[in-house]
């Protein structure tokens, strides 16, 4: 009989498929490696499995042990499964831009799971590295598998998926598509494709704003790939080109694939799917493009393919002369431009800021602009700073920090009119985002002088 022993017996073997609506225009044979199939519903089994085993043959981990790992949810998924079986206790730290419905499924497996700031430099101790680093130092029997240096999670890919690709493709694979989150798949895959053809083309999508392209790790929304900072488990000289994704393309890219193709899957595979298409273009005929689609879109029904999600964040856009971008546009061009305090800066100088820009309320964010929607940390305003002041003449030279109230409500910049005059029944300005950064900031009055227009006499 056909029969498995245990749920682990199903790891791995995921199939492949080609997809005719988005890629037939292409000169190559363009496929994905969909690891949804896996019982976790993501590639993340395949090293979940592994870093277990190694660890119990080690004896890092012993019966009756905790595991504790930092995860966006499928490597928690993975090891849950895994311990269940075994009969290990789990506890996972995410961060807080994780979709609500992975932390449901983390705990459905029976984890514990912490939930971080996402907003916060890795070695701030509230991160969600520094926080599970105290976690396995304060549980008696704790082990951290660690994805993101314990080389077994790369070996994992090294000696299962990478012979899978190359068998499934009869070895006529030329280019190789993943994204870099741990650098685990990308590293491991790549090292076995090499060693059988060193002409295989290695590319990693990557988020905009991942330091993999170049960027400072600085907050982006999709989830599961890119990173703030350089894993062990990440082999660069393996990878021959590295292409930067927006995540209006990532989300845009998964959901044009579950309704021109019909597979669910989620925003990090967007990424890949969108960087893969863009390198497929220049490609012929003889070449054989493998995209490596980690997991399935379920995980994400809250984000990525909820559409009042997209357009409060100015994914999506309303009819353009009803929604909000026709406001903004009716403004100056030198009004559009987003006025902001950074956190350190004095309130005597964010007072002035305010004046000389016309202006009652700003935001207060950290960094430089472009600024990630996480980097927006409060907001000040005029009659706010008078009474700080008034109260306290001190408070003009100490940091905005120390003063600022709540961030300004949002609103997306594809969202309709009507949305921003309800939400200016309890708000005096909104901060306007688009493509999930803010763009600007709007009050009634320029609501009220794009419905109502002023004139010049004749």
């Amino acid at each position: 009989m056909d029969i498995h022993d245990s749920v682990i017996d199903l790891i791995g073997n995921t199939p492949m498929v080609r997809t005719p609506k988005i890629a037939g225009h292409l000169a190559c044979d363009f496929v994905l490696k969909v690891e949804l199939t896996n019982p976790g519903g993501s590639s993340k089994d395949r090293p979940a499995l592994a870093m277990i085993n190694a660890a119990e043959e080690s004896g890092l981990l012993k019966p009756g042990g905790t595991i504790v790992e930092p995860t966006s949810g499928n490597t928690g998924v993975g090891l849950a499964i895994v311990a269940n079986q075994r009969g290990y206790r789990c506890v996972f730290v995410m961060t807080d831009k994780v979709a609500p419905e992975k932390v449901d499924l983390l705990r459905a497996y029976g984890a514990e799971v912490v939930v971080c700031p996402v907003a916060v430099a890795p070695e701030d101790p509230d991160s969600y590295y520094s926080t599970a680093e105290r976690l396995v130092k304060e549980i008696p029997g704790a082990f951290r598998p660690d994805q993101y240096s314990n080389q077994v999670n790369p070996e994992s890919h090294y000696h299962t998926t990478g012979p899978e690709i190359w068998e499934q493709t009869d070895g006529k694979i030329t280019h190789f598509v993943a994204g870099a989150g741990t650098g685990g798949t990308i590293s491991g895959v790549a090292k076995y494709l090499k060693e059988k053809n060193p002409d295989i083309h290695i590319i990693a999508a990557d988020p905009e704003g991942s330091v993999y392209s170049g960027g400072s790790g600085r907050p982006y929304l999709v989830e599961g790939v890119g990173e703030d900072f350089w894993p062990t488990t990440y082999h660069a000289d393996l990878v021959d080109e590295v292409v930067a994704i927006s995540d209006n393309d990532s989300f845009a890219m998964a959901r044009r694939v579950a309704q021109e193709e019909g597979l669910l899957l989620g925003g990090s595979c967007g990424t890949a799917i969108a960087a893969g298409l863009q390198v497929a273009e220049r490609l012929g005929p003889d070449d054989l493009m493998v995209v490596f689609t980690p997991d399935s879109g379920r995980g994400y029904l809250s984000k990525v393919f909820n559409d009042d999600y997209l357009a409060r964040l100015g994914f999506i856009e309303c009819d353009a002369t009803t929604c909000v971008s026709a406001v903004v546009n009716a403004k100056g061009e030198q009004d559009r431009e987003l006025i902001y305090v950074n956190p350190e800066t004095p309130v005597r100088d964010a007072v002035e800021l305010m004046r000389r820009s016309g202006v009652s309320q700003v935001p207060v964010a950290k960094n430089e602009p472009p600024f990630a929607l996480a980097e927006v940390s409060g907001s000040v305003s005029e009659l706010q700073l008078m009474n700080a002041a008034f109260a306290d003449e001190s408070i003009l030279d100490k940091p905005v920090e120390n003063v600022m109230a709540l961030g300004l409500p949002t609103i997306g910049i594809g969202q309709s009119i009507q949305t921003a005059v309800e939400l200016f029944e309890t708000a005096n300005a909104l901060l306007v985002v688009d493509g999930g950064r803010p763009r600007t900031v709007i009050s009634h009055t320029d609501v009220l002088e794009f419905l109502a227009p002023t004139t010049g006499e004749s």
